[in-house]
């Protein structure tokens, strides 16, 4: 027993061996891209693509990223302040609608929006017949298949994530010093630029960071609006091109983008800590805006829950009651049920293996396993595409390695086993998800008091049984949570599904990003606004978890 009410027993053996072998898991696909990529050495394609178009890929990467940063911060940023400092009409309505956009995958968004204001469509056919144009060059009219187009999307699709983690900090922020700084003449604007933005930095940093993860491994928001990236190079160049070394090479540039953004994370955080030096912070009251002030605060939090929720739900809708009659067919029961089936195994299995290390965590680790469990937590950073090369590859080896065993004692040729299973999918959706899932649990189960661990223990019970006598019924919704967050998740994930689904297999995610492809929107808008209906539920979850982030911070967090 320790001091402060921490109670630990000395590190346990198995669960620390079971969280080095997940970390082990977690790493497998890293390891495999970086020497895939030394192994094979440059293909004649690489000279090709350095010469041509990489240049280009890492340009549109990095563009798209700084203008996705640079919107996600100014929206989410100035929604939280709004809807948390200051009372104006309909201020409690944002408080929770400004998260619903997360309830859109970006490439539902970016269809949507092509089939809206491309050349062919309502908006752009109902200007040239009032103002009587004939052709594309009697006007001018924004391209939204474009990098900029990309860019608006994903702002809309991304911003919540700073919203919500910021809206938490403000929150959280004490409002003595904001009246201080009042006192000694700062006017709004300055005193939230000098004390209230300083001190949200470090969150603000994290929900940029997790923005920009989104936008580094996005695939159907690229694709649709043609903007070559290096994922959209690196699916060119491993399904188009055949080339399994360059694929890996641009994997490896890719990961480096991400590990340079966790690095960047970071140091930004750790130099940027702020604290309330008082225990009796004084949570401030909201000012009330009227007139003028009122009518913009509305607009500024109206226009992204317009554009990034209710426009594109009501041309789902649309398209569905226009065409949806035809379309409730066996088919589409069949792949929604496959995908209903697939994410509840995802999220069975995230949930189990994430629930095993954290507690495993709680009743002791090694020095190793609590190295291990920060490398078990980098997966949700792997963008999908990187994945699954990542994964394909020790599959792969694996199948040729049973195929010869077996060959060889039986003459049975076995062909591929795990590649392109249902298996290969799971494994991938873990090491992606196992973030979600443990991030969520481990806040839940810090709430729960040691002593009971040490009640539990005095009246005889082990550590398992304590687990599933004490702690798992006090953990029923936490667990539920983290069970609907992967769930969700992997119903919308596209670029890993895409590569590492069986033949033939369709899912909700690769159906609508299928049919959106060959433009036939009014087929995609049913099974999109089933994956909405699905991503309402972390919406709603996280709305909740806002309301009540100065009860219980660490979930709010935990959930983002």
């Amino acid at each position: 027993m320790q001091d402060s009410g921490t109670y630990q027993h000395r590190p346990s053996r198995l669960g620390s061996g079971f969280t080095i072998a997940v970390a082990g898991v977690v790493a497998l696909p890293i390891l495999s891209v970086l020497w895939s990529a030394a192994e094979s050495g440059f293909s004649p394609n690489w000279a090709h693509l350095w010469s041509t178009v990489l240049p280009d890929y890492v340009a549109n990467t990095l563009l798209l990223s700084f203008w996705v940063a640079l919107g996600v911060s100014i929206v989410g940023v100035s929604t939280a302040w709004l809807v948390t400092m200051c009372r104006f009409p309909g201020s409690g309505f944002f408080e929770w609608a400004l998260v619903l956009p997360m309830a859109l995958p970006a490439y539902v968004v970016a269809f949507l929006f092509t089939d809206l204001l491309d050349y062919a469509g309502p908006v752009q056919k109902a200007l040239r017949d009032w103002f009587e144009w004939r052709t594309r060059r009697d006007y001018w009219f924004p391209e939204i298949r474009s990098l900029g187009g990309a860019a608006f999307v994903m702002t809309m699709a991304f911003y919540p994530y700073v919203y919500l983690l910021a809206r938490s900090a403000f929150l959280e922020q004490s409002h003595d010093a904001w009246e201080v700084s009042r006192t000694l003449g700062a006017n709004s604007w300055r005193a939230f630029r000098r004390v209230a933005l300083p001190m949200a930095w470090p969150s603000v940093v994290v929900g940029l960071a997790l923005a920009l993860m989104e936008t580094l491994s996005d695939y159907g928001v690229v694709s649709f609006f043609s903007v070559q990236t290096l994922t959209n190079g690196l699916f060119n160049v491993w399904l188009v091109l055949g080339d399994r070394a360059a694929g890996a090479q641009m994997a490896l540039i890719l990961l480096v983008f991400v590990v340079a953004l966790v690095l960047i994370e970071r140091r930004a955080r750790s130099r940027r800590a702020y604290f309330a030096l008082s225990s009796r912070a004084r949570p401030g009251t909201p000012q009330a805006l009227g007139g003028m002030a009122a009518a913009v605060a509305c607009i500024v939090c109206a226009l992204p829950v317009l554009i990034g929720f209710v426009l594109p739900v009501w041309l789902l809708l649309d398209l569905a009651s226009e065409h949806g009659a035809g379309l409730l067919t066996p088919e589409f029961l069949t792949v929604t049920l496959r995908s209903l089936l697939l994410a509840a195994a995802a999220a069975a299995l995230a949930v189990t293996v994430a629930l095993g290390m954290v507690y495993a965590a709680r009743i002791g680790l090694s020095r190793a396993a609590r190295a291990a469990v920060r490398i078990a937590s980098f997966g949700y950073a792997i963008p999908g595409a990187v994945l699954a090369i990542g994964v394909l590859i020790p599959f792969g080896a694996m199948d040729r390695l049973i195929g010869t065993l077996l060959q060889g004692a039986f003459g049975i040729s076995t062909g591929l086993l795990l590649s392109g299973t249902v298996f290969t999918l799971l494994a991938a959706y873990l090491v992606r998800f196992l973030t979600v899932s443990h991030g969520t649990l481990e806040a839940g189960l810090q709430r729960v008091r040691p002593t009971l661990d040490m009640a539990a223990r005095t009246l005889g019970r082990g550590p398992v049984a304590t687990l599933a006598s004490v702690h798992l019924p006090m953990l029923r919704g936490t667990v539920l949570t983290a069970t609907l967050l992967v769930f969700v998740d992997v119903m919308k994930e596209l670029p890993a599904t895409l590569v590492l689904r069986p033949f033939n297999f369709e899912t909700l995610a690769t159906s609508v990003y299928t049919l959106a492809s060959d433009e036939r929107y009014g087929e995609a808008a049913l099974p999109a606004l089933a994956l909405t209906l699905a991503g309402l539920i972390p919406a709603i979850l996280l709305s909740r978890a806002i309301a009540g982030a100065r009860r219980t911070p660490a979930l709010t967090e935990a959930i983002a």
